[in-house]
């Protein structure tokens, strides 16, 4: 380094005092960021609990606001909700009136609910012992009405007006019936048998017979000429087939394949003892509460009509003995009104506590399983049985009719006809031990019934009364051809089952209205969109879609009351109802039964002129809450142009609009601004609602509403979705 640039080095040095001055204005600076900062955070601080402070002292406002008017907004809610007893009434009167029509109809068919003409229509049926298969078909439908109706008495009968000794007597006639039409198909099975060899096919030299009707069709082959190479029985113009084995190639047998499209194999639900048991609590308690009610009113009014009577007396003494007369009976017709008015509205009071209590049994969830099923055996709470029931049978061939000098001479044997037994209990006579192997049956399967996958198989076991998968190899399924193949070990009745909650959870739903006592129900899960229209007290299949393609089903166009259209949803498979035991085999979103409950009946009453829908934040919530979006119902056009819904929060006694929306972020239960709480769903949104939609509300049919909230109880939307 040369001297010149030493001499510069050394004109840059900072001197020690000039350090200490930088160091001290650093600092200086520093303190002043820092003080500038704490007074910020302060300010901010003082804004954020000012903010706080004022918010907090609206939301007292608001509260105190709600609470304020809560009773009178509970006291118009029970009279909007007076259209569920009011309903009830309905449905007693129709009741009744059915009864009323079958006695007048005078058609010669036994009414199902009263027991000695039950009795008598079995009695009767049993002494005809001549009929032939055609005959106990047609007779079956009258049959499986009767069997439909007692049925349709058990579920829609509200429990607390369906007495034991009445559930004993219908499921009782139910069982009687039951058996009674299977045995007539056998005994006409026999008859056809003792036929076989006059009705033989002169291709085969054996006999088959095909009869079909819109719930049952019977398949019988009978084995006339034993040839050991005929191994494939096929019936003609159908795909079903069995492979025998040359055992029963060679034996004397039939085969008979009795399809029916009901399932009378699986053995009837009783009543739970806890059903039972609130049944009756709670006509007992209607009853006494009734008879207590009667007897205050009864003392009130008398002490009342003495006083005035007395009163009578002293303001009118002078007038003349025809004259008191005709004032007293007055008082006493006044009495008496007054009375039954008070009886009436003490009467609709128990009803209301009566159907509500009947509401809250259909969102029971049950603390335990109902039963504990062995290996291989179907737990019914978990799959249900589809297309009715196969029962396969193979019979002894009876004796067959000769002629004779121009008479038919047949041996008829005294015990009836005999099934065989494959593979026999003792096969030590036999040389092999594959003479008895499995044997491949081919079915076709009900059209009219959604498989979402590929459905398993089981058989009957007659003596432990349940239907067990163990036994049954080789199941192929073909979806498109409709047709299933597996091997049997032994005959017997068959059924196909699927996962009772395959649909279940529900991914969305949406229910819309499309006019003054009509709705929209659009329920959509993994593998299906299902349409239900509701329209006063009925209901029906709008559409089907199956992997977002439409599905045709024999149950669209027809409108049903609630409890047939479920029944009949969940026989075709397309069950979207769980029961009380579904928490067990579904993941739920669990919600407090009254908060559950009480959301269902207010959707109802405001579902003429109001969209509900599904929302995300309804599992954020938590169990004490639920959460549903919202839209004034409007035309087709105007919702495309204003797509935008409302979130409404109700805890069971207090409802809210939200601040957030469906595509918020994250989850908050602030309060939308310029909004109010209330007590009830209803009076949030008469806040907001226009004049018209009001009108709609109040215009709604009490058996419309009833028939909505009866459907979302039984779907349980806000809980499994």
């Amino acid at each position: 380094m040369g001297p010149k640039a030493k001499k510069s080095a050394r004109k840059k040095k900072i001197t020690k005092a000039e350090r200490l001055k930088q160091l001290q204005e650093e600092e200086e600076r520093r303190q002043k960021e820092e003080e500038e900062t704490r007074v910020k955070h302060e300010k901010e601080e003082m804004e954020r609990l000012e903010r706080q402070r004022v918010e907090r002292e609206k939301w007292h406002q608001l509260e105190a606001k709600d609470l304020e008017r809560r009773n009178e907004e509970l006291e118009e809610l029970y009279l909007l909700e007076e259209c569920f007893p009011e309903a009830e009434k309905l449905k007693q009167d129709t009741r009744l009136l059915s009864q009323w029509n079958h006695y007048i109809q005078c058609d010669g068919s036994p009414d199902p609910s009263v027991s000695p003409e039950i009795n008598t229509f079995i009695s009767l049926w049993k002494e005809e012992t001549n009929e032939t298969l055609e005959e106990v078909i047609a007779k079956s439908k009258l049959v499986l009405n009767l069997i439909e109706k007692l049925r349709l008495l058990l579920l829609q009968t509200p429990s607390y007006d369906l007495e034991d000794k009445a559930i004993i007597q219908y499921q009782g006639s139910i069982l009687e019936l039951q058996e009674l039409l299977h045995l007539k198909f056998n005994v006409a099975t026999e008859r056809l048998l003792r036929q076989a060899s006059t009705l033989a096919d002169l291709d085969s030299g054996n006999m088959e017979k095909v009869i079909q009707d819109e719930n049952v069709t019977v398949y019988v082959w009978a084995n006339l000429k034993k040839n050991p190479r005929y191994r494939s029985v096929r019936f003609s113009e159908t795909q079903i087939r069995f492979e025998i084995p040359r055992i029963l190639a060679t034996s004397g047998i039939a085969i008979r394949l009795l399809h029916t499209h009901y399932d009378h194999a699986t053995p009837l639900r009783p009543v739970s003892a806890s059903l039972q048991g609130h049944t009756a609590t709670v006509t007992h308690f209607v009853k006494d509460e009734v008879q207590k009610g009667e007897a205050e009113i009864s003392k009130e009014l008398q002490e009342e009509y003495k006083q005035q009577e007395c009163e009578s007396v002293s303001v009118y003494e002078e007038e003349t003995k025809v004259e008191e007369q005709g004032d007293t009976e007055v008082q006493m017709s006044f009495v008496q009104e007054e009375s039954e008015a008070t009886k009436c509205e003490l009467e609709m009071k128990l009803l209301s506590e009566a159907v509500f209590a009947a509401q809250l049994l259909l969102i029971e969830n049950a603390n335990e399983k109902p039963c504990f099923c062995e290996d291989n055996e179907v737990d019914l709470c978990q799959f249900t049985t589809l297309g009715g029931v196969y029962h396969l049978d193979i019979f002894e061939l009876p004796p067959q009719c000769k002629p004779m000098k121009g008479w038919m001479i047949v041996e008829i044997l005294k015990e009836g006809l005999q099934k065989y037994i494959y593979p026999p209990e003792s096969t030590e006579d036999f040389e092999t031990e594959n003479a008895f192997p499995p044997i491949e049956v081919t079915l076709e399967v009900q059209e009219n019934v959604i498989f979402f996958e590929d459905p398993m198989v089981a058989r009957w076991d007659a003596e432990g009364k349940h239907w067990q998968t163990d036994g049954i190899s080789n199941v192929l399924y073909q979806s498109e051809e409709r047709l299933i193949t597996f091997s049997l070990e032994t005959f017997g009745p068959v059924t196909l089952i699927q996962d009772t909650h395959i649909n279940m959870p529900f991914q969305s739903w949406e229910l819309r209205p499309l006019d003054v006592n009509k709705v929209l129900l659009t329920v959509t899960t993994v593998f299906t969109e299902i349409q239900i229209q509701i329209k006063e007290n009925l209901c029906m299949l709008a559409s089907v879609k199956v992997d977002n393609k439409k599905h045709s089903s024999t149950l669209e166009g027809r409108w049903m009351t609630p409890i047939s259209f479920i029944l009949a949803l969940k026989e075709t498979g397309l069950n979207i109802f769980p029961t009380g035991h579904s928490h067990f085999y579904v993941v739920i979103n669990r919600k407090e039964p009254l908060v559950e409950i009480k959301a269902y009946r207010q959707l109802a009453l405001l579902t003429s002129a109001f969209a509900f829908g599904w929302s995300k934040w309804n599992v954020e919530c938590g169990s004490k809450k639920v959460i549903v979006k919202l839209r004034e119902h409007l035309t087709e056009e105007e919702l495309v142009q204003d797509p935008n819904w409302t979130l409404l929060m109700f805890s069971g006694d207090r409802a809210q609009r939200l601040k957030i929306n469906e595509n918020s972020e994250t989850f908050s239960e602030a309060l939308k601004e310029e909004t109010e709480f209330h007590s009830t769903l209803y009076h949030l949104v008469k806040d907001f609602a226009s004049k018209e939609a009001m009108e709609k509300i109040r215009s709604s049919k009490c058996q419309f509403i009833d028939s909505v909230c009866y459907m979302l109880l039984s779907t349980r939307l806000l809980s499994y979705s």
